[in-house]
């Protein structure tokens, strides 16, 4: 195949690729919204630390999110269905 001949190919690739990450940025923002919400929700203010265990969560570390989210005064029962809320 010639090069310019690739060019459209990898332009028409590229594009869908960016395009299936544009379409699941909404979701994992939406994630963390409902962890943070959750937190928010049992009295909590939503602090960087929330906002970071909520994040841990997000990509998939549990523990580090449990165990981030008592720091700013999240109860133990709400920090875990939080972090169960945020990779969802």
């Amino acid at each position: 195949m010639r090069r310019p001949a690739r060019i459209p190919g990898v332009l028409a690739g590229l594009a869908l690729a960016l395009g299936g990450v544009v379409i699941a940025a909404p979701a994992a923002h939406a994630d963390l919204v409902a962890c943070q919400d959750l937190v928010q929700l049992q009295g909590t203010e939503v602090t960087d630390a929330v906002r970071i265990a909520c994040y841990v969560g997000l990509t998939g570390d549990q523990d580090g999110c449990a165990n981030g989210l008592p720091r700013p005064g999240v109860e133990g029962a709400i920090a875990a269905e939080a972090c169960r809320q945020a990779p969802q």
